[in-house]
């Protein structure tokens, strides 16, 4: 039996409490800590060198960056370190980028605690878990996705043209090479897909 010392930085301090509990009872587990405190963190990993971190998306109320900048640091300063993205936002755009900054799986917060287990043994052994189930899609520019927000803000064409200092025919374009990759036909639909495959943020 492989036992997990794992480390939780969420800013919902009832989920981290249920958690611990859920998880309490079961032998594989060695430690289980939680932080919500970002300013310990850095201290916590070296004292303890935790086995596995599990990391939520959404730190709005403890960090100013959210939780896959936060573990792409993480991994830049260790990089041996075992990240596990946890969270209900379960989208299509975080998986993709939790796996290319190097983290070591996306488990969505409705996990069964007996699963999250048996998951985060198979990653302690070495597996990388992702669904095999992600569609493919051709991913956004960073200059597309600021596009997509500020309509997504209400902002007209014409003010986003200059705010981007861009003439419109350049932002039309911009937004057909958008409206074809996300397989929709209008700013509305191109807002909501996005929102959908997580390009815009949730609001919580």
């Amino acid at each position: 039996m492989f036992l997990i010392n794992i480390l939780l930085v969420d800013d919902h301090a009832l989920f981290s409490k249920s958690l611990e509990i859920a998880l309490s009872d079961h032998p594989e587990i060695k430690k289980f800590k939680s932080i919500n405190d970002i300013s310990t963190l850095d201290e916590y990993i070296e004292v303890n060198r935790p086995d596995i971190i599990l990391m939520d998306i959404n730190l709005k109320n403890i960090a100013s960056e959210d939780g896959l900048a936060l573990a792409k640091q993480i991994l830049c300063r260790y990089p041996e370190q075992k990240i596990v993205i946890l969270s209900g936002y379960d989208l299509p755009v975080y998986r993709s980028e939790a796996k290319k900054i190097g983290t070591k799986g996306f488990i969505n917060k409705n996990t069964e605690p007996e699963k999250l287990i048996s998951l985060l043994s198979q990653i302690l052994q070495g597996a990388i878990i992702f669904n095999t189930k992600i569609p493919y899609f051709e991913e956004l520019t960073d200059s597309e996705k600021q596009i997509l927000k500020l309509i997504a803000g209400g902002m007209k064409r014409k003010d986003i043209a200059n705010t981007l200092y861009i003439s419109e025919r350049t932002l039309s374009n911009h937004l057909q090479h958008i409206f074809e990759k996300l397989g929709v036909t209008s700013s509305v639909e191109a807002v909501t897909k996005a929102i959908q495959m997580g390009y815009i943020p949730p609001v919580c």
